[in-house]
């Protein structure tokens, strides 16, 4: 049964559907309205081990099979523009998803209908084997408490957590769960610390960045650390600076987020890729990261702004498609924001470059902590008309965090339950001022400065979709 927090009730309302800041596990499997489909090639949808992860899929989710010729997703276009599911899941071989195939993905899932938006919550889902994807597909919904990363992190957001940091020797930052964070003196190696966290201390969130490539990630950037390193078999390895290996595996569910890693997405050697590795060997069900060197930063840092910094409101997924739609709209409004032509280019950039792998419904997102606001949205309907109002509080929290690029500033995010018709029918009732976008399945509001303790309000009604 599903529990929502931060509820409010109107005996005004023909009927209230509260989507709240937190989202507490769920048996439900699909929390918004639209339904899951899957799109697989003809090759993959026959292939030993691969077709039971599709039956399994299938069944979990009711979901529709969408079929096409090997090497030719954009021939599930048709059939994709008729269903216009709200999930989407790619299911492939990892010889599949190799070359431009994340790219082709993203400008397909642009093209549902004609507005500019990405017009599902999608992800690719696929394993070093189809083992791996059965994994991911059978996992249980997760609340994120423990985090681990090997960059600077606001801890206040988690329950606990440990980071280490990549630019400075030494610095290490932990904490304890109901505590405050506190520095400790970190190894000068940090190779077999972060090993013994991600098995033993078991961490469900683990962020990176700096230097890496599809076979190895470097674990220090402006001084002399060890790495990771992806090995035969999909497994993986810690290398410390005397060059001795360190072979690990864990199975402690997580999400990875390659937030400012080069290339750590990118599948080019099914054999040998860390992208594969994690999701075989350390427990990866849900990972972000680049398929192409970094240097912009806004789809890889912007991931921790709406996932980690919003604790509890999103999934890894509606994160995903949250920043996705950010970098969109900062493209639509580049004029009237005056954006550089470096900001633009960055932006066009990472809009198709960076890969979400794992089941795009999966409910995996971080446990209720902190937030600088709170965010309710209600609906009420009558007859074909549906009124969202979304109520935006100031709380004392500041989550500012600056490490990092492109960090900051993205819109205020809701999604809507129920998709509403074609755009030409939304009539704004309430806060046009503040110059909310609204589509079909979801709002955008571009950040203001809001005042501790003032509430603020954005009403709009139009017609639920047939």
């Amino acid at each position: 049964m599903t529990k929502y927090t931060n509820i409010f009730f109107s005996a005004m309302l023909v009927c209230v559907l509260v989507r709240s800041a937190i989202f507490a596990a769920e048996k439900k499997p699909l929390p918004l309205e639209g339904g899951y489909a899957v799109v697989v090639s003809q090759t993959t949808a026959t292939t030993d081990g691969w077709s039971d992860v599709l039956k399994t899929l299938r069944e979990k989710y009711d979901a529709q099979v969408m079929l096409h010729p090997p090497g030719k997703v954009e021939e599930a276009l048709s059939e994709l523009q008729e269903k216009h599911p709200r999930y989407v899941c790619f299911l492939a071989q990892p010889n599949e998803v190799r070359g431009d195939f994340v790219v082709r993905v993203h400008q397909l899932t642009r093209k549902l209908d004609d507005d500019p938006w990405t017009d599902c919550i999608w992800a690719i889902l696929t394993g070093y084997e189809a083992a791996d994807a059965m994994r991911i597909v059978k996992e249980e919904p997760l609340e994120i408490r423990r985090v681990l990363a090997g960059t600077p992190m606001r801890l206040e957001c988690a329950d606990s957590g440990v980071w280490f940091s990549e630019l400075k020797k030494n610095e290490k930052w932990t904490k304890e769960s109901g505590k405050a964070p506190v520095a400790v003196t970190g190894p000068d190696d940090t190779t077999t610390a972060i090993i013994a966290e991600l098995v033993e201390g078991k961490a469900q969130l683990f962020v990176t960045s700096g230097h890496a490539t599809q076979k190895d990630w470097m674990i220090g950037f402006s001084y002399r650390n060890g790495f990771f390193v992806s090995q035969p078999d999909g497994k993986l390895a810690g290398k410390d600076i005397t060059g001795k290996l360190h072979t690990f595996s864990s199975d402690e569910p997580r999400v990875h987020l390659g937030v400012g890693n080069c290339l750590i997405g990118d599948i080019s050697d099914a054999d040998n890729c860390m992208a594969l590795g994690l999701i075989h060997s350390a427990g990866v069900r849900q990972m972000v990261g680049y398929t192409v060197p970094s240097w912009y930063g806004y789809m890889g840092w912007g991931m921790l702004d709406y996932f980690y910094l919003q604790p509890g409101r999103y999934t890894a997924a509606e994160a995903f498609f949250a920043n996705q739609q950010a970098l969109l709209h900062r493209l639509e409004t580049a004029q009237q924001m005056n954006l550089s032509q470096q900001d633009v280019s960055g932006l066009l950039y990472d809009r198709d470059t960076v890969v979400i792998y794992g089941d795009p419904a999966w409910n995996a997102r971080m446990a209720e902590g902190q937030n600088e606001w709170t965010q309710i949205l209600t609906e009420s309907r009558e007859g074909e008309s549906i009124t969202y109002t979304i109520t935006l509080r100031k709380t004392a929290y500041d989550n500012t965090d600056k490490n990092g690029s492109q960090r900051g500033g993205r819109p205020f995010f809701a999604f809507l339950p129920v998709r509403l018709a074609q755009k030409g029918t939304v009539e704004i009732l309430a806060g046009a001022d503040f110059k909310p976008m609204i589509a079909d399945d979801f709002v955008l509001i571009p950040k203001f400065a809001m005042e501790e303790g003032k509430e603020y309000t954005i009403t709009f009604r139009g017609k639920m979709r047939n």
